[in-house]
């Protein structure tokens, strides 16, 4: 996608589902849909801004499913930290291929691997132009990824953290039962928790309050949303405090 628009954001902080990278597959990754999402980072990456990025493990490990099953819970979500490093590594080598500098950094110490986070590491190497991706979630367990994704965009100072979905962003109702749902074009904060739309976790939603930090939600599968978004346009759902 060619545009000649300037970004509006500097930094910003992708949140990017596990399930994303396993296309219609059941489970596992899948290299058409890792190479496209690859491809819609690297359109913005070359523009000049910032990117980081949280990624999840569900493609691959889910805890929550697991705990259901008859696992320990602390122990389901240490196997859904792992997961996360997995499909980390497997978006470092896609984006490599494309030139792009990465650098993974993990809430969990695995030496040989992956480096553990480090905050100023992590904004250095931003400004440098890499991309940055953090997995191993919080390093706690009970904390989804989504939690992480808030807090390292706080912590990495970002101007917006963009949550990859499956649909065109937060509806009034779940537009896949419901196709007439109505999609919001904005919301507050307090809009989202009073009418429990379920955007994100309630910790990730309630750091975002209090650190006055936007979020958006958008349609991830959407060729050039990512780079739209960067560029000003009204794509998806904006949330943010209220004036």
């Amino acid at each position: 996608m060619e545009n000649n628009s300037k970004p509006i954001y500097q930094r910003i902080l992708l949140k990017l589902s596990g399930e994303a990278l396993q296309g219609d597959h059941l489970f596992g990754i899948d290299p058409g849909k890792l190479a496209k999402i690859s491809t819609e980072i690297s359109s913005v990456i070359k523009t000049g801004v910032q990117v980081a990025l949280v990624i999840g493990g569900g493609n691959l490990i889910r805890g929550a499913d697991l705990y259901t099953t008859g696992f320990d819970r602390v122990t389901a979500d240490q196997m859904g930290m792992l997961a996360t490093m997995i499909n980390g590594l497997a978006l470092r080598d896609a984006l490599d291929r494309k030139s792009i500098s990465v650098q993974i950094m993990s809430a969990i110490a695995v030496p040989g691997l992956v480096d553990i986070f480090n905050r100023v590491k992590a904004k250095s190497y931003l400004q440098q132009g890499n991309l940055v991706i953090f997995v191993g979630g919080t390093g706690n367990p009970l904390v989804t990824t989504d939690t992480a994704a808030a807090l390292r965009g706080i912590e990495i100072g970002a101007d917006i953290v963009l949550k990859a979905t499956k649909v065109d962003g937060v509806f009034d109702a779940d537009p896949v039962k419901k196709p007439k749902a109505k999609r919001y074009s904005s919301l507050t904060y307090d809009e989202v928790l009073e009418q429990r739309l379920g955007v994100m976790d309630l910790n990730s939603i309630l750091l975002c309050k209090d650190h006055n930090l936007p979020l958006r939600v958008f349609n991830m599968s959407k060729q050039g949303a990512l780079q739209r978004i960067v560029q000003g346009e009204d794509v998806g759902t904006l949330i943010k405090s209220g004036e």
